[in-house]
Parts: C-alpha cells; sequence; structure tokens
C-alpha cells in the first residue's frame, strides 16, 4: 500500500524488451534505493513495481506486456522523470489516501491553468461511478482530492507546491497519465454492479455528482 504522497524523482535511464515485457532501470535517491532491496514494493508513477536488482545509483524491475499495455512506463522517452513511493512501513504517517499501485486505467492532461486554478484531466467512463467531488483519485501516483467530475473528465485545484516538486511542472495537455480510483468508491461500485444497476446509479454516471 502506498500513500500518493511523492516526496521522491526519479530518471527513467533504460528500457530493454524482453519476452513478455520489459525491463526498467531507473535512477534514484538515496532514500529510494535504501528501500529497493530485492523483492521490495514501489510504486512508480502510479504503478506498483517489484525491484528485481539495484546498484548505488539506480534498481531495476521488469514489467509484464499487461502493464506496460495499461500504464504509461511502455511509452515515456528515456531521460523522463518518475514519481517514485516506497510502499507503507508500520507507523508511518497516512498523508495522502490509500493507494494500491494498481492503475485502472489512462486518461490524459486536458487543460492546465496559466497561474492558480483547476487542471482538467480525461478518464475513461468506466470510472465515472469509482469518482465523486471531494474523493480521492491518483494521477501518476499523486493523491488528489476532486473538486468537479462528468462521465469522462474530472478536475483538480493544485497548490504551486506539488506541481513544482512533481512531473505535473513540465505535462503539457494530451499527455497520458495513469489514474488510480479511491479504493473505496472501487468496491462501492462493484458491490452495486453485482446488486444491478439501479436508476440512481445510471443517472450518476450519466450526468455525474447532483447535489
Amino acid at each position: 500500500m502506498f500513500t500518493g504522497l511523492i516526496r521522491h524523482l526519479g530518471t527513467l535511464e533504460s528500457r530493454q524488451s524482453r519476452s513478455g515485457g520489459a525491463r526498467l532501470r531507473i535512477a534514484s535517491p538515496k532514500a529510494v534505493l535504501d528501500r529497493a532491496e530485492l523483492g521490495a514494493s514501489i510504486a512508480v508513477h502510479g504503478a506498483c513495481l517489484t525491484s528485481v536488482a539495484r546498484d548505488d545509483r539506480a534498481w531495476e524491475t521488469e514489467l509484464s506486456d499487461e502493464t506496460l499495455e495499461k500504464t504509461t512506463l511502455g511509452r515515456l522517452a528515456i531521460g523522463s522523470t518518475l514519481h517514485l513511493e516506497p510502499s507503507l512501513q508500520v507507523g508511518d504517517p497516512l498523508d495522502g489516501h490509500l493507494v494500491s499501485g494498481h492503475v485502472d486505467g489512462l486518461g490524459a492532461l486536458l487543460e492546465r491553468p496559466s497561474g492558480e486554478g483547476l487542471w482538467r484531466f480525461s478518464m475513461p467512463t468506466f470510472l465515472a461511478p469509482m469518482t465523486a467531488p471531494k474523493g480521492s483519485i491518483a494521477v501518476d501516483g499523486i493523491s488528489l482530492t476532486v473538486v468537479d467530475c462528468g462521465r469522462d473528465w474530472f478536475s483538480v485545484a493544485l497548490i504551486p507546491e506539488t506541481v513544482k516538486r512533481t512531473a505535473l511542472a513540465t505535462m503539457k495537455p494530451g499527455e497520458a497519465v495513469n489514474l488510480e480510483a479511491d479504493p473505496i468508491g472501487r468496491y462501492v461500485a462493484r458491490a452495486l454492479e453485482m446488486r444491478g444497476v439501479d436508476e440512481k446509479l445510471a443517472r450518476f454516471v450519466e450526468r455525474g455528482f447532483e447535489p
């Protein structure tokens, strides 16, 4: 489990294709390398990955074809800045929200303000039942609070400190992002699905939240 609070940034040094997937090498600060022992879980741009090797400047991880297809990690340019978060330890503060590191789908930046204001992202329509104003969502592993949302988009308010300390600082409209819905919303949506879609849920999916 993770919190979605990004304290560390890394750099994608290499991506080597291999049968069934690829192997990434990620240059990282010492604080991350100290936690990257073999078998350790580290969230990379919101995707939970397993360390398979490390040295004094970088660690390596292997991705399946499924992970390459469902996340941005197979398309990011070499040299890209990556959000890194080691897994929670007992006693760690939960400063963001509970994040599993399982990417639900891909979205894209639609609009960013020139100064302070709302950032808008697209999202797959199947995430609509799990997305609500004042709820949480992870964007490239960053824990954010939804301001407003529709059937295929949502908006968030970002403080300058968050932008400055993450790869969002250089992100341009059209760039893809990894999205993970709030785990609580995921289970609520599944429970309703098992009961059958009722009129209220159908209206929510169609129109978004209505007070």
